[in-house]
C-alpha cells in the first residue's frame, strides 16, 4: 500500500483515524500575493497549451511548477522544492511512496527535510480524486516533522493546475475549504501557498 492506495478521502479520514471539518473560506484571512512578471508571462505561454493537452503530466509541468517555482522564489534560499520523489515516513500505514511535489522549510535539496507541504497533481482532472492521496501524504508530513521537533500546522493542495483546493492537518484533525480557487484568483493561490512559510 501507498499514498495512491487512498483513493478516496473516506478511506483516508477512516484508515488514518481522523477527524474531518469542513470550512467555508478556511483561509479568508491570507492576504494574496502579487504575482511577479516573470510568472505572469510563464502562464501566458502555457496556460492555454496545458489545458488543450489537458493531461495530468501537462497540467503539473506547465502549470503547478511554475507556481511553485514563484512560491520558492518569493523566499530566496529558505524553501527546497521535490517533484516525483519519494516519501516513506511509515509503510506500515501505507504512508509511503512517491510524492508529486513537496515543499520544505529549508533550501536542502538534496535531502527532504522537516517542516515539509504537500501538493497533489489531480487524477483525472478531478480534486475530489486527489484529496485521499493529500491527506495520507499530510499525515505522513505530520509524523516526518514531529520525528524532527518540528511540530506544526501541517498545508496540503489538491491541484488540476486551474483548479486549487486546500487542506490543514492540526493533530487528528483534516480541516478541508469548501471554497476552490481558480487559476484567475492567482494571488489567493500565491498567498495560501506561501502562508506555511511565513513564520
Amino acid at each position: 500500500m501507498s499514498y495512491s492506495d487512498f483513493k478516496t478521502l473516506d478511506k483516508a479520514i477512516n484508515d488514518l483515524n481522523l477527524t474531518l471539518e469542513e470550512s467555508h473560506n478556511l483561509f479568508a484571512r491570507v492576504p494574496p500575493v502579487q504575482a511577479s512578471q516573470r510568472l505572469k508571462e510563464a502562464l501566458e505561454e502555457t496556460l492555454e497549451l496545458a489545458t488543450n493537452i489537458s493531461t495530468e503530466k501537462a497540467r503539473s509541468e506547465l502549470i503547478i511548477t511554475p507556481i511553485l517555482l514563484e512560491v520558492r522564489r518569493m523566499f530566496p534560499n529558505k524553501i527546497g522544492y521535490f517533484s516525483g520523489n519519494s516519501f516513506n515516513v511509515d509503510e506500515s500505514r501505507g504512508l509511503n511512496g512517491v510524492c508529486d511535489f513537496i515543499l520544505t522549510a529549508s533550501d536542502n535539496q538534496l535531502l527532504i527535510t522537516a517542516p515539509v507541504m504537500t501538493v497533489v497533481g489531480a487524477k483525472d482532472n478531478d480534486i475530489k480524486l486527489g484529496l485521499g492521496q493529500c491527506v495520507a501524504e499530510m499525515v505522513a508530513a505530520q509524523i516526518f516533522n514531529d520525528r524532527k521537533g518540528q511540530s506544526t500546522t501541517i498545508y496540503g493542495a489538491v491541484s488540476t493546475g486551474t483548479l486549487w483546493k486546500f487542506l490543514t492537518l492540526e493533530a487528528q484533525t483534516i480541516r478541508i475549504d469548501r471554497t476552490e480557487y481558480f487559476i484567475a484568483q492567482l494571488e489567493e493561490i500565491l498567498g495560501i501557498l506561501s502562508e506555511p512559510f511565513r513564520k
